[in-house]
C-alpha cells in the first residue's frame, strides 16, 4: 500500500497561506503599505483600479532592494527581520512574517520594479501563480514599486466572495487610515480610478487626523499624553460632544502597530463615563509605547490582536490618561494648529499641572484631576416670588439616536389586531396623553397609541414599498445644500445611490468626498436637508453594526427613524385620526420596529372593573 502523506508544492502552500494573509483586496494593501514603511520610505502612493479587484500599486522610494533579494521576498518564510527566536519578542517593524509577498504573487499577477540609491540599474520582476515569468534589468528611480493586478484571478470561487465595489474600497480606506495615522512623518497618497482622495503631506499627528477625517475635528480634538516606567501613552481623543452612535473611528497602536482590543476600548469607555451616552463612541487615536518583550504579536494570522504580560496596568494607565485629559479639557483653549499640539506652554508654567514624566507612578494607583461641582444646597431661592405657570408646554424630545436592540416582529401576527366589530368611534374624541400617546374611543373600550412608534411603523412599510418599485416621488430643495462626507462614507452612499433615488432623495456628486441634496422624499417635513441626510447615514451604519439586515430594509428603517414624529410633538385632531387610520392600514400594525407594541386596547368590561361594575 502506497504512502498518504506527502509534501504539498510550494505554489498549493502559497495559495493556502494567502487564505490567512489575504482575505480581500483591502488586507494584500496592508500588506505592501507595511512593507514600504519598513523599507524607510518618505513618500508612498497608491494606486487602485476598481477596489483593488483590478489593481492595487504601492510606489515608495525607500532603500529599495538588490537582484536577489528581490527573488528571495516571494519565497515563503524569507524575511530580513528574524534570525533567532529571541528576535520574536523584540520587533519594532511590520513585515517579518515572510509570507506576505508569496501570499499575494499565488493569487494574482505581480509587478515587482526596485532599486537602490547607489545601483545603475534596478531589478523587474513578473510573476503569475507563484510562477516567474519574467526576470530583467531595468531603469527606474530608487524605491520599490509593487502592483498587484487581478487578484484571486486563479481562484475564482474565491473572486466571487469579494464584495460590491463600494464595500471593498471602504476596507481600503480604512487600512490605508491606519497606516497613515501610525507614521505621520511621511507623505501619503491614495488614488481611485484616477481621482484623488487622499493628499497627506508629512506633519504632526493633530494635522494627519485632520487630513484624514476633515477640518471638523480640528476643533474636536483634545490632547491625551501620560508616561510611566511601564507603558507610554500619548495620542488625541474627541471632546464628548464630537461621540457617534457607530463604531469605526476608534484607533489603538502598540509600537506604532494597528491593534483591536474590546479591553482597551472598555478603559475609554469607562473614562468617558457620565460624560457620553451609553450607547455612543468616543473619536480617539491612541499610540502605546511599550518594551516589546512585554508583548507578544504573533498571535493574530493579520497581527491586530497581541497579548500583553500585564494587562491590568496598561488598562490603568489608558483609563487614566484619558480621565487626566477630559479633566483638562475644561481649562485648555482650543487647540492651535500652528504649533505642536504636543506641547502646552500655559500648563508647564503652571507647578501645578506638572507633566507625567516629572510624577511618580504607582502600579496600581493614578491620580486624575476631578470635577469640582458647586454647592448644590439654596437652589429653591431661585424660585422665590415666581407664580408657576399653570401649564408647561413639553419641548420635544429627539429620539431618533436610540438604537434598537431588540428583534423585529414583522412576521408576527394574532394578538393586537382591531376585529371588525372593533371600529373606532369617529366622534372627534380623539386625544393625546403627554404629547405622547394618542387615545380613541372605539365601540368596545379605548385605544392607547405610541405615536412615534406607530409613525415608524407606518413610513418604514411605506419606504420599504417606495424600494420595491423604485418609485418615489421627491421634493425639489429651493437651496441645496452640499455634505463633505468621509472617505468612508462617501464610498458608503455611492453604494447606496439607487436606493437613494428610489427613496425619492435626489444626489449627485460635488467635487471630491462631496455630494449636493438637491431633493429629498415628498412626504418629510424637512427643515434642514443637511441634517437628515446625515443622520440617516449614521442611523444606517448603526443598524448595520447592531442589526443584520439586508440593504433595503436597513434604509427603509433608518429613514422611518429619521422621519418619524418624536415624543413630545403635539398633533391636531385630524393628524392624530390620519396616523391611527393609516397604522391599522399596515400589514402588521402590531408592532413597532424596536418590537415594541404600537397600540393597546381596553375594552369597556376592564374599565367597569375599575369600578367594581
Amino acid at each position: 500500500m502506497s504512502d498518504l502523506i506527502q509534501l504539498l508544492p510550494d505554489s498549493i502552500a502559497n495559495q493556502i497561506a494567502a487564505g490567512e494573509v489575504v482575505q480581500r483586496p483591502a488586507s494584500a494593501l496592508k500588506e505592501l503599505l507595511e512593507n514600504a514603511v519598513d523599507a524607510g520610505a518618505t513618500k508612498v502612493q497608491v494606486v487602485v483600479k476598481e477596489a483593488g479587484k483590478q489593481l492595487i500599486q504601492v510606489i515608495d522610494n525607500g532603500k529599495g532592494m538588490t537582484s536577489t533579494d528581490a527573488m528571495m521576498a516571494f519565497e515563503r518564510h524569507a524575511t530580513s527581520k528574524i534570525r533567532t527566536s529571541e528576535d520574536l519578542f523584540s520587533i519594532r517593524t511590520f513585515g517579518f512574517r515572510g509570507e506576505a509577498l508569496a501570499s499575494i504573487a499565488a493569487v494574482a499577477q505581480v509587478e515587482l520594479k526596485t532599486k537602490r540609491a547607489d545601483d545603475e540599474l534596478g531589478t523587474f520582476i513578473q510573476i503569475e501563480g507563484s510562477e516567474v515569468k519574467n526576470q530583467e534589468p531595468i531603469a527606474t528611480s530608487q524605491g520599490t514599486s509593487v502592483a498587484m493586478k487581478n487578484l484571486f484571478f486563479n481562484v475564482p470561487a474565491r473572486r466571487n466572495f469579494l464584495k460590491s465595489n463600494p464595500v471593498e474600497m471602504r476596507h481600503i480606506v480604512e487600512e490605508f487610515q491606519r497606516v497613515a495615522l501610525s507614521y505621520s512623518e511621511i507623505s501619503f497618497s491614495l488614488r481611485q480610478n484616477d481621482m484623488e482622495i487622499f493628499q497627506l503631506h508629512a506633519g504632526k499627528l493633530s494635522q494627519r487626523i485632520v487630513g484624514l477625517f476633515g477640518k471638523n475635528y480640528q476643533s474636536q480634538l483634545v490632547p491625551c499624553e501620560e508616561l510611566t516606567p511601564h507603558v507610554n501613552v500619548k495620542g488625541y481623543i474627541g471632546k464628548p460632544e464630537s461621540a457617534k452612535k457607530t463604531r469605526g473611528e476608534q484607533f489603538f497602536f502598540v509600537n506604532n502597530r494597528f491593534i483591536k482590543s474590546s479591553y482597551l476600548n472598555h478603559a475609554v469607555s469607562t473614562a468617558f463615563e457620565g460624560l457620553i451616552q451609553p450607547d455612543q463612541h468616543p473619536f480617539y487615536v491612541l499610540f502605546l509605547e511599550i518594551d516589546p518583550s512585554h508583548i507578544d504579536i504573533n498571535v493574530h494570522p493579520t497581527k491586530t490582536e497581541i497579548k500583553f504580560d500585564d494587562e491590568r496596568t496598561v488598562y490603568a494607565v489608558v483609563r487614566a490618561a484619558v480621565k487626566q485629559a477630559l479633566g483638562a479639557h475644561h481649562v485648555v483653549p482650543a487647540l492651535d494648529f500652528s504649533v505642536d499640539v504636543n506641547f502646552r506652554d500655559k500648563w508647564d508654567q503652571d507647578p501645578s499641572n506638572k507633566s507625567a514624566v516629572d510624577r511618580e507612578y504607582s502600579y496600581k494607583t493614578f491620580n486624575t484631576p476631578e470635577l469640582k461641582k458647586a454647592n448644590p444646597s439654596g437652589w429653591e431661592k431661585l424660585f422665590e416670588g415666581v407664580q408657576r405657570p399653570i401649564e408647561i408646554e413639553r419641548k420635544e424630545e429627539d429620539t431618533s439616536s436610540e438604537i434598537l436592540t431588540f428583534p423585529s416582529k414583522a412576521n408576527s401576527e394574532g394578538e393586537g389586531k382591531l376585529l371588525a366589530s372593533e371600529q373606532l368611534e369617529n366622534t372627534g374624541t380623539t386625544f393625546q396623553v403627554e404629547n405622547n400617546y394618542i387615545v380613541a374611543q372605539m365601540s368596545t373600550g379605548l385605544l392607547i397609541v405610541d405615536q412615534q412608534a406607530a409613525h415608524e411603523r407606518i413610513l418604514y412599510e411605506r419606504y420599504l414599498r417606495q424600494l420595491k418599485l423604485a418609485q418615489g416621488p421627491s421634493q425639489q430643495s429651493l437651496f441645496p445644500p452640499v455634505v463633505e462626507l468621509s472617505p468612508g462614507d462617501f464610498e458608503l452612499v455611492s453604494g447606496l445611490m439607487p436606493e437613494l433615488h428610489s427613496l425619492g432623495f435626489m444626489i449627485s456628486v460635488f467635487g471630491n468626498q462631496a455630494v449636493v441634496i438637491q431633493g429629498v422624499p415628498a412626504d418629510i417635513q424637512v427643515r434642514n436637508e443637511k441634517e437628515l441626510f446625515e443622520g440617516l447615514i449614521e442611523q444606517f451604519k448603526n443598524f448595520k453594526n447592531e442589526l443584520s439586515l439586508e440593504t433595503r430594509e436597513n434604509l427603509a428603517r433608518s429613514l422611518a427613524r429619521k422621519s418619524s414624529l418624536k415624543k413630545g410633538q403635539k398633533l391636531n385632531d385630524q393628524e392624530m385620526e390620519t396616523l391611527v387610520g393609516q397604522l391599522f392600514a399596515c400589514q402588521n400594525p402590531n408592532y413597532g420596529l424596536s418590537g415594541n407594541k404600537t397600540f393597546v386596547k381596553l375594552d369597556l368590561s376592564s374599565i367597569h372593573s375599575f369600578f367594581g361594575k
